[in-house]
C-alpha cells in the first residue's frame, strides 16, 4: 500500500504494470489455502472475458503434485509462450490485492483527497487554553505565590467585573448621546452623570465628552474638576469660538480633562447659564460630535426649558433618576408619562432608571418601586449609598465603597449595551432619525 505522504524516488520514472495472460489465468483459479484445513478459498473476480483471452490447456504428461488435502492445480499458459515447464513455480501470491481493477501508485496519488479539501486546517487550535489569572483575593495571592503554576481561578466578582467590561466596550453606529434627566432635584442626578461619564471614559476606547446643561449654573464641573476650576472655562467659551474649532487640539482648549473624561461645565453666572438655550446647546453637540464618540448631557430639572428640549431632540438613550422614596419615585414615574405622552415613547420604553438609596426609610416599600419601573422601562438599577457621595465635593474613584463603585460599573455597562444597533443617529432631529439602522 503507498503513502500519500512520501514519494519514492524510484517512483517518478515506473512504469505501470499490465497483467498479462498468465497472469490473468492464475488469478481465475483457486489460490491453495495456507494449512491443511478443509477451508477453501473463494475464487477472486476477474475482468470480462472479452478483454482476457482463453488459456490453453496444459499437457496431460505434466501432472502437478499436490500435497495431502489439496486439489491438484492445472497450470495454463497463453499460446504464445510455447509448452509450460513440466514443474512451475506458482507466482508469489499478493498481500491482499484489492478487488477489481489494479491501481498503480500515480493514480492513486491523483485521487487521494488533498488536506484543504474538507478538512480543518492544521495548528488552528495548537494552542493550549491559559485560564485568566486572577487579580483580586487570595486567589491573586495563590497564583503569586505559585509562580503560576496553580491557578484557582476568578470569583465571581471578578468574573462580574469582566463581563461588565464587554458589555461598556460595546460597538455603536456613530456618535451616541445620552441625556441624564429628572423632574426633580437633589435625588443625584449629577453624581449619576459624574459616574456613568468616568467609567465610560475608563472602559472605552474612543473619547467621552460630558456636558453640562443645566441652566441654573449646574454642578458637574464641581464634582468633576473641581470649583474654582471648572468657573475658569465654561461651555460660554467654548459657543463663542466655534467658527475656530477645526480639530480636537482645538476643542481640547475649551474643556477639561478628568482622567479620560472630557468635560463641558456651564456657565456659573445665572444670567449667562439661563441664556443657554436649544440652539446653543445644538451647536454645541455639534461640534463635539465630530470629535467624540459618547456625548453625555446632564440636563436640569426644567424638562420644559429650551436647552432640554434640545436634548430630547438629539437624544440616543435616556437615563431617568430618581430615589427609593415617594416623593423622588412619583417624580420620575411623571417624567416617563410626560416623554410617552408626546413624540419620545420610544425614549422612555428604552430608558434605564437609576434610583439613588442616599435617602431611606423603613417606611418605604421599595420592591413595590422596583416592580413599578421594571414594567416600564428597559433596565431598573440602584445606587447605593456612600459617604464620599454624600459628601458633595469633587468625585474620586478611588475613594468609593467596592459596592459603589460596582453599582456604577453596572450603570455604565447597562447604559453602553444599548448602544448596539441603536436606531438613531446623533445630530439629526427624532422625526428624521433612519429606522433599522444596525452595527
Amino acid at each position: 500500500m503507498t503513502s500519500t505522504n512520501h514519494t519514492r524516488p524510484e517512483a517518478v520514472n515506473h512504469t505501470p504494470w499490465t497483467p498479462d495472460s498468465a497472469s490473468l489465468a492464475w488469478i481465475s483459479t483457486s489460490a491453495p489455502s495456507a494449512g491443511h484445513g478443509s477451508r477453501t478459498d473463494e475464487p477472486r473476480e476477474v475482468p470480462p472475458a472479452t478483454t482476457r483471452p482463453a488459456a490453453a490447456p496444459a499437457p496431460e504428461s505434466a501432472p502437478v503434485s499436490a500435497a495431502p488435502g489439496e486439489r491438484p492445480r492445472q497450470d495454463t499458459a497463453a499460446p504464445d509462450r510455447g509448452p509450460a515447464p513440466s514443474s512451475p513455480a506458482p507466482p508469489p501470491t499478493p498481500a491482499g490485492p484489492p478487488a477489481g481493477p489494479v491501481q498503480n501508485e500515480r493514480s492513486e496519488r491523483a485521487v487521494a483527497p488533498s488536506p484543504g479539501a474538507g478538512a480543518a486546517a492544521p495548528f488552528v487550535n495548537a494552542v493550549r487554553a491559559r485560564a485568566t489569572a486572577p487579580r483580586q483575593g487570595w486567589r491573586a495571592a495563590v497564583y503569586g505565590m505559585t509562580g503560576g503554576r496553580w491557578n484557582p481561578g476568578l470569583s465571581s466578582a471578578e468574573q462580574r467585573l469582566i463581563e461588565q467590561q464587554r458589555k461598556i466596550r460595546t460597538p455603536m453606529d456613530g456618535p451616541h448621546s445620552v441625556v441624564i434627566s429628572s423632574m426633580k432635584g437633589g435625588v443625584g442626578k449629577t453624581t449619576v452623570s459624574a459616574l456613568l461619564g468616568l467609567f465610560l471614559a475608563e472602559g472605552r476606547g474612543e473619547r467621552v465628552v460630558a456636558v453640562d446643561a443645566n441652566p441654573d449654573a449646574g454642578t458637574l464641573g464641581d464634582r468633576l474638576v473641581g470649583e474654582t476650576e471648572a468657573a475658569q472655562l465654561t461651555v460660554r467659551k467654548l459657543l463663542k469660538n466655534l467658527d475656530q474649532v477645526r480639530s480636537f487640539s482645538d476643542l481640547s482648549r475649551y474643556v477639561h480633562l478628568v482622567d479620560r473624561l472630557q468635560v463641558v461645565t456651564s456657565e456659573q453666572e445665572p444670567e449667562e447659564s439661563e441664556a443657554f438655550s436649544q440652539r446653543d446647546y445644538e451647536a454645541v453637540l455639534d461640534v463635539l460630535s465630530r470629535f467624540a464618540q459618547v456625548l453625555l448631557t446632564d440636563s436640569g430639572t426644567g424638562i420644559t426649558h429650551s436647552a432640554m428640549q434640545g436634548g430630547l431632540s438629539r437624544c440616543d438613550s435616556l437615563v431617568i433618576v430618581g430615589s427609593l422614596t415617594q416623593d423622588a419615585a412619583n417624580r420620575a414615574s411623571r417624567t416617563l408619562d410626560w416623554l410617552a405622552a408626546r413624540r419620545w415613547r420610544p425614549l422612555a420604553e428604552n430608558a434605564v432608571v437609576v434610583l439613588s438609596q442616599d435617602r431611606s426609610s423603613s417606611f418605604i416599600d421599595e420592591h413595590r418601586i422596583l416592580e413599578h419601573f421594571q414594567s416600564r422601562c428597559r433596565a431598573v438599577l440602584t445606587l447605593p449609598a456612600d459617604p464620599h457621595l454624600q459628601a458633595g465635593g469633587q468625585i474620586d474613584r478611588d475613594a468609593l465603597r467596592p459596592a459603589t463603585r460596582d453599582a456604577a460599573m453596572e450603570i455604565a455597562a447597562t447604559v453602553a449595551e444599548g448602544f448596539y444597533g441603536c436606531p438613531t443617529s446623533l445630530g439629526r432631529p427624532a422625526g428624521e432619525r433612519r429606522s433599522g439602522v444596525a452595527w
